[in-house]
């Protein structure tokens, strides 16, 4: 049997966590798997690096485009409006200065956002298609992923990863080289889905934010915390995604075939826990030692 080894801290004993289709998509199974030494969850079969961007190629992959086509859709897209203004609040009152660098940027919404309020922003997608979304809807001009390895060590202020950390290939060599950008006392803001969460929990294998094979890694506070920590960072502070409870349920109850009814219900059961670690996502705040 091949070895299976944690992408994160190379540990080789591990144990099933879930079985878990890709129900957006290709309606493939995968399994995820429980490092017994760090704690993540990690997806396994892992596509390859040229056929993973497959698994992303639709309109509806609401991420890398903004249609409003569907309840749900049209709800994400009124909230990311709303939150946007949260996110550029936060890191202001973070970090005074104004260098940040957006990973995953997506169709450019945060990246135009942090621009209007007056920071100088650089913003790397992978996809060839939500970089044009984003320079047609947002007037920005993103840059490939691939230039990560190429941006000067100590450059920025604030590196902000809303929702990607647990996209990237690599994620080991991948978080050492950001880590290496960030300057002393800056800031990095990692927001990701909770597999402890009260709704991850009801819905099991069905819990829309596994996301499987997208997500390739699945993150709680034990797991994430060491990982940053281990590259020169200091854990400041986590905070509550609220409406990310509301949207991740509907999608959950949408592979069920539930109601949005209980869609809201599990949504408010699982911010009313969110106090004790159990909201839907979070978001993690580090600063640079």
């Amino acid at each position: 049997m091949q070895e299976v080894i944690c992408p994160a801290c190379g540990h080789l004993e591990h144990t099933q966590h879930l079985k878990v289709e890709d129900h957006f998509l290709s309606k493939e199974s995968f399994e995820l798997l429980r490092c017994n030494a760090c704690q993540l969850v990690f997806t396994t079969p892992r596509p390859s690096l040229e056929k993973i961007g497959d698994y992303y190629k639709s309109e509806d992959y609401v991420s890398h485009s903004s249609t409003k086509k569907g309840l749900v859709n049209s709800v994400y897209n009124w909230v990311r409006n709303y939150t946007l203004n949260k996110k550029v609040k936060l890191i202001s009152s973070l970090v005074s200065g104004r260098q940040l660098l957006d990973i995953g940027a997506g169709s450019g919404h945060f990246v135009g956002r942090a621009k209007t309020a007056g920071y100088t922003v650089l913003g790397l997608e992978p996809d060839a298609d939500a970089r044009k979304v984003a320079k047609e809807l947002n007037d920005v001009d993103l840059d490939n992923l691939d230039r990560l390895y190429e941006l000067t060590p100590a450059t920025y202020d604030v590196v902000t990863m809303w929702h990607v950390l647990e996209h990237v290939y690599n994620l080991s060599d991948d978080v050492k080289q950001i880590a290496s950008l960030i300057q002393t006392n800056g800031v990095w803001v990692i927001a990701v889905p909770n597999y402890t969460s009260f709704d991850a929990t009801y819905y099991g294998s069905y819990w829309a934010a596994y996301d499987v094979p997208r997500h390739l890694y699945h993150f709680e506070p034990n797991s994430i915390i060491p990982l940053i920590e281990k590259n020169g960072f200091t854990f400041e502070k986590m905070l509550p995604m609220k409406f990310d409870s509301y949207y991740v349920s509907m999608l959950s109850e949408k592979y069920k075939g539930g109601s949005l009814f209980n869609a809201i219900r599990i949504g408010w059961l699982s911010n009313m826990r969110s106090k004790n670690g159990k909201c839907s996502s979070k978001i993690y705040v580090f600063r640079k030692k």
